[in-house]
């Protein structure tokens, strides 16, 4: 309602600097309701949302946006392949929305970066969106950790393997989900690939244990740390 007072009685200045890019967020085929959830959500920090339905895979081929959300169904492979193939949104933030974690792994190819769940609530939209927001504004000095979904292969001391998910990676550690007790304190090898990133192993300590989420940091004199660390800065590049 300010601005709309505002406006009545005083012209815009004109400014001397070019005015910012609007990030932009892509609702593919989604409900009103939804959309109109994710709207306000995304609009609280300054992320703009577009709808998208008929051919939404051609859109995110050409156009350039910064993030995306759709349904993890059959016809999303062709959208985020679309997405990642195209030299604009190679690095698109994607959020799946609905299914599990263990039904996102069948897309992990494509590098689900996070999950909305069903149903849908404000409460839980809304922290996911502000956990993730500064990597859709590529503000990356303040966001080092890249949240991103991918299967990784655990192997403890003992040579016991498991498998787990990955919820957030940084050049230092990862977080991860499994239903499996880990102690913390216990070291392990960690196995993963992340879209252009083939398939590296790191040594690391099992940090902390929450639920059924736990963190394991890196160990440092590990050199294989390396190739992740560049995976990472190079996809932080704006």
């Amino acid at each position: 309602m300010g601005n709309i007072l505002g406006s009545t009685f005083t012209a815009p200045l004109p400014s001397s600097f070019p005015a910012k890019k609007t990030a932009r967020v892509a609702l593919v085929d989604l409900n009103e309701s939804s959309r109109f959830l994710l709207t306000e959500c995304f609009r609280q920090f300054g992320i703009e949302t577009v709808v998208t339905s008929e051919g939404s895979a051609e859109r995110l081929r050409q156009e350039k946006f910064e993030a995306c959300v759709l349904h993890l169904k059959a016809g999303a492979e062709k959208v985020m392949e679309s997405a990642r193939t195209s030299p604009s949104n190679s690095r698109i933030v994607i959020y799946g929305l609905g299914g599990s974690a263990r039904a996102a792994m069948k897309f992990s190819q494509y590098g689900i970066n996070a999950m909305f769940q069903e149903p849908l609530e404000r409460p839980g939209a809304l922290k996911l969106v502000r956990a993730t927001h500064n990597l859709v504004l590529h503000e990356f000095r303040r966001y080092v950790r890249v949240p991103i979904m991918t299967d990784v292969s655990v192997v403890l001391a003992d040579g016991q393997r498991l498998s787990a998910s990955s919820l957030e990676v940084s050049s230092g550690g990862m977080s991860l989900k499994s239903p499996e007790e880990l102690k913390p304190g216990g070291s392990c090898e960690i196995s993963f690939s992340l879209l252009t990133l083939p398939r590296v192993a790191i040594r690391g300590t099992v940090s902390w244990r929450k639920g059924k989420s736990f963190g394991v940091k890196f160990d440092q004199a590990d050199d294989r740390r390396r190739r992740l660390k560049e995976w990472i800065d190079g996809y932080l590049e704006s």
